[in-house]
């Protein structure tokens, strides 16, 4: 895994913002608490001035008195003074769902997609939801057919923004019947984790370690043991035979070790012993 010292917050979508927001109040208390300098980025949205609007008002209404939206809708604007300005000034940044690769047209290799890394570098806390979790991983999925067997026409794949490595991400995982495009993504990339996630679900990520924090879960495909596959002969539109994939479940409570690939059973009890400094 690539060095991360910043934490993510890789949101599923549909996340709680009337009531408890628990998973925005969670991105915040990593971002800075109540000294919080929070950016939204409405970039992936066609939409930015409704969507950037309602974060505004989720955010202050958790008690975040800074707070605000950026949005860019050129590459150009991405390489101007004032936008890496945004970026730096942040101490907690926030992208909102949309089209992932909207996202990574207009940022990819700009100087906010350097500013973007060197923020996660000094511990800026990054979140994301829908689309704005998708584009986080090297590789990413853009498009696909759910509630079906995995076979590889289900699933297009795209690269991410690189925030972090060794996974491909999906979201309204349980919501929208994703397995099996998720099943396809990581039969295509074995070496990579499938993490899906669930709506007003998130996976906090710090330090190579995943925790589950939310009213879903979060599904875990490991491929790593691996024993057959047709991928080699298998037709795009025929059905993929996958044996000896691993499938972990992990609602609230649960987390997972991206690097040694095993979970955490008990959150609570891993933290007294082991990771109290994660939540620090």
């Amino acid at each position: 895994m690539a060095d991360q010292p910043g934490p993510l917050v890789i949101i599923g979508g549909a996340e709680d913002k009337q009531g408890e927001c628990r998973i925005l109040r969670e991105l915040v208390r990593l971002g800075g608490g109540r000294h919080a300098r929070v950016l939204v980025m409405t970039v992936a949205t066609a939409l930015p001035a409704e969507v950037g609007m309602e974060y505004i008002q989720a955010f202050q209404k958790i008690g975040v008195a800074d707070v605000r939206t950026f949005d860019i809708s050129s590459r150009e604007a991405a390489n101007t003074d004032s936008a890496v300005a945004y970026v730096r000034e942040a101490t907690c940044i926030f992208f909102t769902g949309g089209d992932q690769l909207r996202i990574t047209k207009l940022l990819g290799g700009t100087r906010v997609d350097a500013a973007l890394h060197e923020a996660l570098a000094r511990g800026v806390a990054l979140g994301g939801t829908s689309a704005g979790a998708s584009m986080m991983s090297s590789t990413m999925i853009v498009d696909g057919r759910a509630e079906t067997n995995p076979r590889i026409c289900t699933v297009t794949m795209a690269p991410g923004m690189e925030f972090i490595d060794g996974v491909v991400i999906d979201q309204h995982f349980a919501q929208r019947g994703r397995l099996g495009r998720l099943l396809a993504a990581v039969a295509q990339h074995p070496h990579h984790l499938g993490l899906g996630i669930d709506e007003d679900t998130a996976a906090v990520v710090q330090r190579g370690v995943l925790r589950v924090v939310g009213r879903g879960a979060v599904s875990v495909v490991d491929a790593g043991m691996l024993s057959h596959s047709n991928l080699d002969v298998v037709q795009p539109d025929e059905s993929l035979a996958l044996c000896g994939i691993t499938l972990h479940v992990l609602p609230e409570g649960y987390g997972f070790h991206l690097s040694s690939r095993q979970p955490i059973t008990d959150w609570d009890a891993w933290e007294r012993t082991t990771g109290k400094e994660l939540n620090a």
